[in-house]
């Protein structure tokens, strides 16, 4: 039958476990350090997975594929028998893989590198800004994209603001900020949504009243949690 089911990108996947620890069906094992979609009548698609994975591998798509076997499911939980103190049973893959999960997030570390960080409480002279590489995100990307600081933040002072939300323009604070530093580069990430175009233009207009010429870039993300390419 042709039904929505997930897909998973083995490039991408960095063997952590966690899509695997995720699915409550069982669907998806780890096999060669690889997340695996083993049983295709075992996923629901409802994709519990998608947000667990930190490198976006999982996505979505319709296809043929059999059709969700709930009872199959539940017959294989109910193999995984507890034990006589109502412990589940011991598997020693599912350890492994939860102790691969927790070794992995533990070594996640923030990037935030300076506070406030909400355009609207930032200073516009802070020794920060001295060679900086500016980040302007709309507040929503972060947790849109699972992976933010590792790719976004890292490095980067970053700027945080909803243009939907706040009051105001932010246009006139970002030209102080960058006519007033050495700025290196500019990044914009923004959402799909079209009042996230606010937060674009802001910087654009900042750009062009500062009167100088720096580097700059615009990342979209989508409601999914992708780079919009």
């Amino acid at each position: 039958m042709l039904r929505k089911i997930i897909k998973i990108d083995e490039e991408k996947c960095n063997g952590c476990g966690a899509c695997a620890t995720a699915c409550h069906e069982g669907a998806i094992e780890m096999i060669n350090g690889k997340a695996k979609l083993t049983r295709e009548d075992y996923c629901d698609g409802l994709g519990d997975c998608l947000p667990a994975c930190p490198v976006n591998a999982i996505s979505f798509e319709e296809r043929e594929a059999p059709a969700y076997n709930e009872e199959a499911v539940l017959k294989a939980k109910a193999k995984k028998a507890p034990l006589p103190c109502g412990c589940p049973g011991i598997n020693a893959k599912a350890i492994k893989r939860e102790a691969s999960v927790f070794a992995k997030t533990a070594s996640i570390q923030s990037q935030l590198s300076q506070w406030p960080c909400q355009i609207k409480l930032v200073p516009t002279n802070a020794p920060y800004f001295e060679n900086a590489n500016l980040l302007v995100a709309a507040d929503c990307t972060a947790f849109a994209y699972g992976n933010f600081h590792q790719d976004f933040i890292r490095n980067h002072i970053t700027l945080i603001g909803c243009p939907k939300l706040d009051e105001g323009d932010y246009s006139e604070k970002l030209t102080q900020i960058i006519a007033n530093n050495n700025i290196k580069s500019v990044k914009v990430v923004r959402m799909e949504v079209p009042c996230c175009s606010g937060i674009e233009n802001a910087v654009k207009r900042a750009l062009m009243a500062s009167g100088k010429f720096i580097p700059w870039q615009v990342i979209t993300i989508t409601t999914e949690g992708k780079i919009l390419e």
